[in-house]
Parts: structure tokens; sequence; C-alpha cells
């Protein structure tokens, strides 16, 4: 049976401000966690937290952070250990996703891209890992559908988290020895505040029960997070049920 109880270990989730961060955030206060929370809009952190704080009676650190900058993200983990003496946990989920045809892509929308879905996710796994060595955590990346298809409308996008998938398991590769468990999870499209090539809304485009809710990626990494400490889940592929027929 799998131990539950996940009370008094600690976590940090880059992109808590909202969409599956947010959930994220919530399911684990609910199992009494301890949360630091991060991403770049202060006020919407915390007015989160002030939720979370009283409704489930956990303690909540802001760390208002860029998961870009190198600077910020080293500081976004220091600030959390300093806080709370421990790292159990950590939720790699910060990104961002912009639309374009290649021949017409700004640089700076694709420099953007690369440097929160990539470089936000290298800069926070490199400044967690001594910590997670220490408590035999967990260190659980948000992939994406798009990580093991080709996009002819985004691909920029989507090689972002082809780059995310090969890092999480070639990290995976690396410190399972050490007792880290590295899982990463794959949605396909989320009910969101991310907007589609057109500048609509995901929550917004789509009828309830036709997209996966936020709340069922946070019951994914949830599900990660609560495996005994020789068990790691390596992958988890979480699509609508008809998604495979755009293909098909």
């Amino acid at each position: 049976m799998i131990k539950k109880n996940l009370e008094s270990k600690v976590a940090l989730v880059t992109g808590a401000s909202s969409g599956i961060g947010k959930s994220v955030c919530e399911r684990f206060a609910g199992e009494g966690l301890d949360l630091a929370l991060a991403a770049r809009r202060e006020e919407k952190l915390e007015s989160i937290a002030d939720e979370l704080r009283e409704s489930w009676g956990v303690k909540t650190l802001v760390i208002p952070t860029d998961v870009g900058l190198e600077k910020e993200v080293g500081e976004m983990v220091e600030k959390t250990v300093e806080e709370y003496g421990r790292l159990d946990i950590v939720v790699n989920n910060a990104g961002v996703i912009r639309y374009g045809k290649i021949e017409e892509f700004s640089t700076e929308d694709y420099k953007t891209m690369m440097e929160t879905n990539c470089d936000g996710m290298f800069y926070t796994t490199r400044a967690a890992l001594p910590h997670l060595k220490k408590s035999d955590g967990n260190l659980i990346f948000i992939g994406s559908f798009d990580a093991n298809h080709p996009r002819s409308f985004n691909p920029i996008y989507a090689a972002t988290k082809w780059w995310t998938r090969g890092f999480a398991h070639s990290i995976e590769s690396i410190v399972g020895g050490d007792g880290i468990a590295v899982t990463l999870v794959n949605p396909s499209e989320v009910r969101t505040d991310i907007k589609d090539g057109k500048g609509k809304k995901y929550k917004e485009k789509f009828d309830p029960e036709e997209v996966i809710d936020p709340e069922e990626i946070a019951e994914a990494v949830y599900f990660a997070a609560c495996q005994k400490k020789s068990t790691t889940v390596s992958q988890i592929d979480l699509f609508r049920r008809d998604k495979m027929s755009d293909f098909f």
C-alpha cells in the first residue's frame, strides 16, 4: 500500500500562481505539506498563499521568481531551505507558450520560451538536487503531450518539451542511486489561463470534461510524490481520451 502521509514535508512549486501550479499547491496543502510558491506575479502568489494557510493551516512562503534568471532561481531554493530547513519535493512546472509561423517568429518570443521552459528547468534542478539528496526527495517535471509528438503548428514549444523529457529522464538515470525519485508528467490540453494561437484561454475554449482540469494533473503529481522511497514513477502520460484521434 502506498504511504500517503506527506505531512511535515516541504514542497517548492514553480509557476504556482495559476493553473497546474496552483492546483498542485492546493493538493499538497490538503495533505499538510508546507509550501514555497514561486512565480513572477507576487500579488497572485500572496493571495493563494493566504487561502492555503486559512484553509489548511500549513506554512507558506512566497518567492517572486523569474525561473529564466539564474540568480533568482538560486535565491528561490536558498530561501526555501533557510525558511524550512529542508526540501523534499520540487515541482518544475513554470512554462510559457508562444505561437507564430517560423519565418515570422520573433527572436524575443523564441528566447522567452527557451529561457523559461528549458533554462528554468535546468537552473531549478541544479539548485535543488543537493537538498533533495539529503531528503531522498522527489523531483517532478511538468512536460506535455508535445514531448512525444511533432507539432506542425508550434514546433518551438514542442522542442522545449522534448528537451524537458530528455533532461528529466537523463537526470533520473543520474540521481536514482542517490535516492531521488524523478517523474515526468505529460498532459494534453489543460483547462488553464494559457492561450491558444488565437489568444483564447484554454479554460474558456473547451466545454466541461472536454479537456483535462489542473486538478487532475495535481493528482498525478501527488501520486508520484506518495511512492515509497525505493520506487519512482518515471512518467505519467495523461491525455484526453480522444487525443490520439488527432493523429490516426
